[in-house]
């Protein structure tokens, strides 16, 4: 027996499939000119809607960004935190993401509730949150980092101040081996930068001997070990583009792979494999992002992004000290 959906689905979806225009790219730049509206897209969103952005970048660069927008409407092309980063610091603006569910497991990993039993626990630490967290997460922080940034920001807290570090174990773990600091650590991760395999990634390394191996410092222990370099998606791209070598092992979500090989088309790429055989190094949150989700939100000015008012002044304070603390 085959169960059909009901007649009312099946006719919504024909209704929105017949509303897509057949020129997508052509639909949005021109929803785009109409609503004074902006793109912002992280690199590891698909090709196609990174070839749509005005600004592509990674969590710092994003939040820049947003920081420095002059148009009416943001469209974010990433996931739920991003956007909500963008909404932070600009209240006034109509904040879309395309997709809802597009959240992330890291920033899943940190409920508020209890982060905030956590840091109760210990009122004397300075609270250091990663970027890839909630707003609310934001909100009980006293400094916002990102992954570009994170070492000279805890680098900036005098000696004698303890730190909590969240919500990402691997790259607080990062961060005190660069700086020394002996920081608490949240106990959360990325599923897509865990999803790494070590073995894997030597049989690679041995079968291309002459490529660099590239990775983001939220990946384990055990796999940054064996990096030729570490750094943030920015700090990746940056790092191909300069480096003499022409083969890479890119260790990240793999949509960064496409500005690198826009950049650079005579270098190869190869991403690096994850524990099983499937896709698990393309993020299932980033990539429910699509560009008739784009036409949608841009046309019917929804999914918006609202925050509460306290939330959102209370996550702009950590916010604004790491952009003051990144120039």
């Amino acid at each position: 027996m085959f169960l059909t959906a009901p007649k009312t689905a099946q006719l919504d979806r024909q209704v929105i499939q017949n509303s897509i225009p057949l020129d997508l790219f052509k639909a949005i730049a021109d929803l785009k000119k109409e609503m004074n509206a902006v793109i912002l897209a992280h690199y590891y969103q698909d090709p196609d809607l990174q070839d749509i952005a005005d600004y592509i970048g990674d969590s710092l660069g994003l939040s820049q960004a947003a920081a420095n927008c002059q148009a009416d409407v943001i469209v974010f092309l990433g996931v739920h935190f991003m956007a909500e980063t963008a909404k932070i610091l600009n209240p006034s603006k109509l904040v879309l993401l395309p997709d809802l569910d597009a959240g992330c497991s890291l920033a899943d990993s940190c409920p508020a509730d209890r982060f905030a039993k956590f840091k109760a626990e210990h009122p004397d630490h300075l609270v250091i949150s990663y970027i890839n967290c909630s707003a609310d997460i934001k909100a009980l922080s006293d400094i916002i980092c990102t992954s570009a940034n994170a070492v000279a920001i805890v680098n900036q807290i005098p000696q004698d101040r303890p730190i909590i570090f969240a919500p990402d174990r691997n790259l607080g773990r990062y961060v005190i081996e660069q700086t020394g600091r002996d920081m608490l650590l949240w106990d959360g991760a990325c599923i897509v930068h865990e999803i790494f395999s070590e073995r894997k990634l030597v049989e690679l390394k041995l079968s291309h001997p002459e490529a660099d191996i590239i990775a983001h410092p939220e990946c384990e222990a055990n796999v940054l070990r064996h990096a030729d370099f570490i750094g943030s998606t920015t700090g990746l791209l940056k790092y191909v583009q300069n480096c003499d070598r022409k083969e890479f092992i890119v260790v990240t979500e793999s949509g960064v792979i496409h500005q690198m090989q826009k950049a650079t088309p005579f270098k190869k790429f190869i991403p690096a494999p994850p524990n099983s055989n499937c896709a698990c190094n393309e993020c299932p949150y980033m990539r429910l992002n699509t560009l008739e989700k784009v036409y949608l939100a841009m046309k019917n000015r929804s999914p918006e992004i609202i925050l509460n008012e306290s939330i959102r002044q209370a996550a702009l304070i950590p916010m604004q000290r790491m952009l003051e603390m990144s120039i």
